[in-house]
Formats: structure tokens, sequence, C-alpha cells
């Protein structure tokens, strides 16, 4: 297992946001509340978002700063949240590696062409961080309209899920092309994700440059590995990559099914680790270590039940924190279309309430 600890990080200079709840719970430093944020809260839950993508398409929308600005901005002010997370999706360096990138309806992402030997590796483009301009321009678009003291949250696909969609060309179920790969050509598999995160190092910097306080990088499907994988296949790039980024700033390492690895997670680098709903707040912490903030885990679902069933989980994740330092509140996953939004500004304020 790699060793690279999570000490307590220093404060970032100057930005106002940098006594936030949310940047004081990174840090693991005493806060009046805990923060809560949600990912997907800018999304299709919200009529308002659903007007805008009914008018561009998920590219044209990244693509263009003043409309990023206002689905985050938005989403941000309506349920109250304690920070903001860029609105962007995790494949934006597809185009960059040279590969074509649509959104077919129904059927999520589509790469074009798949990589599937070391010879799809070679041709792949070194990461021009130039060439996504348009995430920086939506980034200072959008710090400049936020509130100053909300934190504004950037954030980058972790290599190994990046890898899958590079090798699968789509979603998948079992990651056949991306195990046959990683199994069959070590060398090609090291050389890809060599790759992503030169890339990815680039493109998160200028994140903070252009006025991102946070990262947080998704590892989606990184649950579909064994731990020996991980270690093997996977630690030692996120270690790079994490290691890369620019010093005092937070980076949340977040996975999904990844209850059997977050111990090499956390070796792996971050100053907080997210948690998905299938493990225990409260244990789980307990066996990281009080040396990491860590982030979760209400079931996204939960938001469906009845308002009493939501806040009796709510309440059972923030018994199991106990008043810790460095818990941020979220779910274990994304807002899901089917959910109110009334409840989503429910939890938010039963999080602040209970904890103040």
């Amino acid at each position: 297992m790699l060793n690279v600890s999570s000490p307590a990080l220093p404060r970032a200079p100057l930005h106002p946001s940098v006594d936030s709840v949310f940047m004081r719970a990174c840090r693991r430093e005493s806060v009046p509340y805990t923060p809560i944020w949600l990912m997907r809260q800018a999304g299709r839950y919200m009529a308002e978002y659903r007007a805008i993508r009914a008018r561009v398409s998920m590219l044209e929308l990244c693509k263009s700063p003043e409309l990023v600005a206002e689905v985050t901005t938005f989403a941000r002010r309506r349920i109250g949240a304690d920070a903001a997370i860029l609105f962007a999706d995790l494949l934006l360096i597809v185009e960059p590696l040279g590969l074509t990138l649509t959104f077919a309806a129904g059927e999520g992402p589509l790469i074009d062409p798949p990589v599937r030997d070391g010879k799809d590796v070679d041709a792949l483009h070194e990461v021009d961080p130039e060439a996504l301009r348009y995430v920086y321009d939506a980034v200072r678009a959008t710090r400049a309209a936020l509130e100053p003291a909300i934190p504004l949250i950037g954030f980058a696909g972790a290599p190994f899920t990046v890898a899958s969609y590079l090798i699968e060309g789509k979603g998948s179920r079992h990651f056949e092309h991306t195990k046959a790969l990683m199994y069959g050509n070590e060398g090609a598999w090291h050389a890809l994700m060599e790759k992503i995160v030169r890339g990815q190092v680039g493109y998160l910097n200028r994140q903070v440059d252009a006025g991102c306080q946070a990262l947080q990088l998704f590892d989606s499907w990184v649950g579909a590995l064994s731990p020996a994988d991980y270690r093997r296949y996977v630690a030692p790039h996120v270690a790079r990559l994490i290691a890369g980024i620019a010093k005092g700033t937070p980076v949340i390492h977040f996975g999904t099914g990844t209850g059997a690895l977050l111990a090499d997670m956390k070796a792996a680098g971050g100053s907080v680790i997210g948690l998905d709903w299938r493990v225990e707040l409260g244990s789980t912490w307990d066996l990281l270590g009080s040396d990491v903030a860590v982030m979760g885990n209400l079931d996204p679902l939960t938001l469906l039940a009845p308002p009493e069933v939501m806040e009796r989980e709510a309440r059972r994740i923030l018994a199991e924190a106990d008043g810790r330092v460095g818990h941020v509140f979220n779910l274990g996953h994304g807002v899901i279309p089917q959910t109110p939004v009334d409840n989503v500004v429910r939890l938010i304020d039963l999080v602040h309430e209970a904890t103040r």
C-alpha cells in the first residue's frame, strides 16, 4: 500500500471563502454547523435546468461560460448549499486527447474511436490545458457571480474512470475491454493512465488558477476493482495526480462501490475521502483515522422517501459523525432527476439546524 499521508491542509490564501464552513471542515477545523453540498446539485431535478437543456445540448452547455455560471449559481442559491460545484462533465478531457465525444439521448456519453491497444494509446494526444479554456472561463464567470463567501469546487474524472470510458467507448457494467487491456497489456495500461494524469494535473490546476477553492476527483467506476488491482493498476497514478495539485487546495477523493478500497484511496491521497451510501460513516471513519476529513453519505433515494424517513436517515449519519471535525455532509452519489426540490431544501435545512 502506498504511504501517502493526508495532513491537515494549510489555509488557502486571500479568498474570502477561506473561512467558510465548507473550507474549514475540509481542513478539519471546528465549524459552527456541518456544511452540506450535493453532487449533481445543478441537474435535471430542477425545472430551470431542464428548461436550459431543452435549448442546448450537454456539450453546448459545458462550453458556454455564461450558462455554466447561471446553472451553477442558481442551484447553489435555490437549495442553500454551503458550496457550489462547477457545472461540467468529467469527460471534457476526451476531445483534447484527440477523440470524439458525443452525448446520445438515452445512452449517455459515446467516445469514438475507443482505445483498445497500445497503438491506440500512443495515438492519443498530449492534453494541452489551453484546449479547455472554456472551462476556466466558466470558472471565472461563476466565481464572479457567486457570493464571495461561498467556495467553488472544481472537478475532474479520476484516472481509472476516464480510462474506462476511453477503452469501453461508452458506459459499461462489466468493463470487459478495460480489464482486458489492464491485465493483458500492463505497459499500455500504465502509459494510458500516465497520459491521463498529465492532462488532468494541468486541467485541475488551471481550474484553481481561475478561481476554484477546492477540487473533487470522481472515480465513479473504480469500485469494479479488487483492492490488489487498485494498488497495482490505479493507486500510483492517483497519488501522482493528487501530488501534482496546487498545494493548499483541498482535494475530495470520491468513488462509488469503494467500501473495500477506502484505506487504499486514503493512502493515495486527498484531504477529504468521499463515502457512498453503502458504508456506515461512523465505523468507516474510525477505520480511516482522524487525520482525514470525510464526506457523505445519505442514500440519494431517501430524498424520494417520506419526510420522516429522510430525516431519520440524515440524523443517523450525523450521529455517526458524532460532532467530529472534518465532516462534510453530502449524498452517497448524485441527486437523481425525480427528486423534489423541496426535499433537497428540507435536507439542507435539517443538517444546518441539527448541528448548530
